[in-house]
């Protein structure tokens, strides 16, 4: 019988920005109290589970929300580059509402193909770089599961491919709410189901709630 590996995309939890900022690759940003909760609930939830491999992004929110599993599970943190959040050209910059940030000529230049999209790394790269790093965790989990804990974006656009759909998205609507799983299970080489699960629902506040979710941690199955 052809052995199943599941490969698990974690987000981050929440992060201290009071002010607001798109802060994309840059260093300092680091988990809030709630945030911290959450990972360690996701780890409390999940330890029983059969992971073998812990994959995660350089970035501190990231480093910080693999933490409490990789002790729960006595796992060695494997930091990959190649799931980092994506990049941004108006990454340091505050969009709170009434900013008028976007209405600044000097952003114009970036805004013209949502498709690619034009201000910020192209989709087709993150999807090929988070693909690669599963694929390298898948292998190395063979006939258990892994954990690569990653970012909102590329969490979703990985996902966005593998289901075949278009790029182009509402990002209010991205089904990948903090410390969520997006769960690939793969029997042998061939990916044969999604799941999404919110192991710390409970914990995420009503203004990052963005879309319905199922918060109670139930995985909701998809087949591509």
């Amino acid at each position: 019988m052809t052995e199943q590996t599941t490969v698990h995309l974690m987000r981050h939890g929440e992060v201290h920005n009071p002010e607001g900022v798109l802060y994309g690759r840059m260093p300092g940003y680091v988990l809030s109290d709630l945030g911290m909760q959450m990972a360690e609930k996701v780890a409390v939830a999940i330890a029983d589970r059969d992971i073998v491999h812990l994959r995660v992004s350089p970035l501190e929110r990231a480093q910080q929300t693999a933490g409490p599993l990789a002790a729960a599970r006595g796992l060695d943190i494997v930091t990959d580059p190649r799931v980092i959040e994506s990049e941004n050209h108006f990454e340091g910059k505050s969009f709170g509402v009434g900013d008028g940030a976007l209405r600044k000529p000097s952003a114009w230049v970036h805004l013209w193909n949502p498709f690619k999209p034009s201000w910020g790394e192209p989709y087709k790269e993150i999807a090929a770089r988070m693909m690669a790093a599963v694929h390298d965790a898948r292998d190395a989990a063979r006939g258990h599961e892994a954990v690569i804990v990653s970012h909102q974006l590329p969490i979703w656009t990985t996902r966005l491919h593998v289901e075949g759909r278009s790029f182009l998205h509402d990002p209010r609507k991205r089904q990948c709410t903090l410390c969520s799983l997006t769960s690939f299970t793969f029997t042998g080489d061939r990916l044969t189901s999604i799941g999404y699960s919110e192991p710390a629902g409970d914990l995420i506040p009503t203004r990052d709630k963005k879309a319905p979710f199922s918060a109670g941690g139930a995985p909701e199955d998809h087949r591509p």
